[in-house]
């Protein structure tokens, strides 16, 4: 428990350390680059609208902005809610005009390939169907681009939902955000989420792409991250600034919950950044121990109590972190569950990350091991 306690500290510091910056309404910053946003989406009709409205809101010159959604595949109408917006800078691209399906394991990456492929912005910034992004998201991304960086890792934030489910899931993903955010800053290893990622397409093709890396169904995100971050040491950031923030929806029930972990487990084998791993293996121990400790708890008085303290040690541990990024998020309001969510983290931790190792997960439809 002391090395974990050290770890979050470590996290902790690294959080309150990163700058803030902002370009506000009043800013002189004037926008020089050509932007191509690329979302793969697979039956998404009920949110891709959403997502592309928010998108056309952004304080960012329309003529240096392009919008390219590749559908994946797509059975409902997320097609013809992408052809209804007439704007000349929104794209619709179909992914079975490039592969077969069955032939790929990792379709997200090869959307993504073939939106960069056709691209005409020389900075890619990708999200999801399911986001929204506040209005300042591209403008603030540019300019940490201009300034230097070749990949940007922004904030994503989990809209409000109702329900225990939802509450444990904006809260276990705020924690997630805030050690996303500490550890580039740090430089100790490097994570990201791809509901808000940007990079150079530029750098995306001095590292290949995600050659070396496309057989693997997920990691179009952090794998990709620790390519780029290699080839370009230092040129890497997290953009701390809520005006660059991207809400994304909670999913909706405990399978398709777990699946959604499982898939982010998945990919802590291939990790060449064997610190991240390493990180992932003591948290999944920690919780393991806890989880036998707290099952020994039904047997023995005596573990009762020891799981008790261990819980409230933990919890103690972890509050100043995951407070500050809660407020950072502006989402305190959650932080009343955060003792009672314990055991429900541990128990899922366990599990996701077993699964994710030696088991199988759907995602979209879709089964890969």
């Amino acid at each position: 428990m002391s090395v974990y306690a050290v770890l979050i500290a470590y996290y902790f510091r690294g959080w309150h350390r990163l700058p803030q910056h902002s370009v506000s309404e009043n800013s002189s910053f004037v926008p020089r680059t050509p932007v191509t946003v690329i979302i793969p989406a697979r039956n998404e009709e009920r949110s891709i609208g959403a997502c592309i409205r928010s998108i056309l809101l952004q304080d960012y010159p329309q003529n240096l902005l392009e919008v390219v959604v590749i559908d994946d595949y797509s059975t409902d109408n997320t097609a013809g809610v992408v052809r209804s917006f007439a704007q000349e800078n929104i794209r619709l691209l179909s992914l079975k005009e490039h592969i077969h399906e069955n032939t790929v394991r990792a379709y997200k990456k090869v959307a993504i390939e073939t939106g960069i492929s056709l691209a005409a912005g020389s900075l890619i910034v990708t999200t999801d169907a399911d986001c929204t992004a506040s209005p300042g998201w591209l403008k603030n991304i540019v300019r940490c681009h201009e300034a230097g960086a070749v990949l940007i890792a922004g904030p994503v934030c989990m809209n409000r939902g109702n329900g225990i489910l939802s509450n444990f899931q904006s809260l276990d993903f705020l924690c997630l955000q805030g050690i996303t955010a500490a550890s580039v800053h740090n430089g100790f290893h490097n994570m990201c989420n791809g509901a808000n990622l940007a990079y150079s397409k530029t750098a995306f093709r001095a590292v290949g792409g995600f050659k070396g890396i496309d057989h693997i169904a997920s990691g179009d995100d952090m794998l990709l991250m620790h390519k780029i971050a290699n080839h370009f040491p230092g040129m890497v950031a997290y953009l701390k600034q809520r005006d660059a923030i991207v809400f994304t929806e909670p999913v909706k029930g405990i399978y398709a919950f777990l699946q959604q972990r499982i898939r982010w487990a998945s990919k802590a084998q291939v990790y060449e950044d064997k610190k991240v791993f390493r990180v992932l293996l003591l948290v999944y121990i920690l919780n393991l121990l806890l989880l036998i400790t707290m099952g020994a708890a039904l047997l023995s008085l005596t573990y009762l109590y020891s799981a008790i303290a261990l819980l409230a040690l933990k919890t103690v541990i972890e509050w100043p972190f995951v407070y500050s990024v809660a407020r950072f998020y502006s989402r305190t309001d959650l932080m009343k569950y955060f003792p009672f969510f314990q055991p429900v983290h541990i128990l899922y931790t366990v599990v996701a990350g077993t699964f994710g190792q030696f088991g199988t997960y759907e995602w979209k439809g879709r089964k890969t091991r």
